[in-house]
């Protein structure tokens, strides 16, 4: 871009408005690529989910060819089948929790965050109020 094309896209030479509208211009650009990184990693997720489903399954389904194939017993005792079903039924449980976890994690760092952006606006306001306290009381004692 030429030195006219700059200032033709900036309405004023002023430092702190050239600052604003080019950090304004970046988030705009980052907040609308947040929903295509989000959609993006929800499509890998689902991906990856499927891919080792079917790799689970498949394996299963090639050892239970092979076992009956060599004519192999398959039947289970009922004291092994309950270990194995109340296992599963652990580790969903488990699964569970840890996932409750994960996202009130989420959820105490996004209130955080938010409490940062809250507290940061009051600390700037609380600044500005200061300035202007010591600007005031300057004017009074130069005038």
């Amino acid at each position: 871009m030429t030195e006219s094309t700059n200032s033709a896209k900036h309405s004023s030479k002023d430092a702190f408005a050239i600052y604003k509208q080019n950090v304004d211009k970046m988030f705009g650009s980052i907040r609308q690529s947040v929903p295509q990184y989000h959609q993006a990693i929800t499509n890998m997720q689902q991906e990856c989910l499927q891919a080792f489903e079917h790799a689970a399954n498949s394996a299963f389904e090639f050892q239970a060819d092979v076992t009956r194939k060599a004519g192999l017993p398959t039947s289970m005792p009922e004291a092994t089948i309950r270990v194995v079903d109340d296992t599963i039924e652990e580790i969903a449980k488990v699964s569970s929790i840890s996932n409750q976890m994960v996202l009130a994690t989420i959820d105490a760092a996004q209130q955080n965050v938010k409490t940062l952006n809250d507290n940061a606006k009051s600390f700037a306001s609380l600044n500005r109020d200061i300035l202007q306290s010591w600007i005031s009381a300057f004017n009074l004692k130069f005038n």
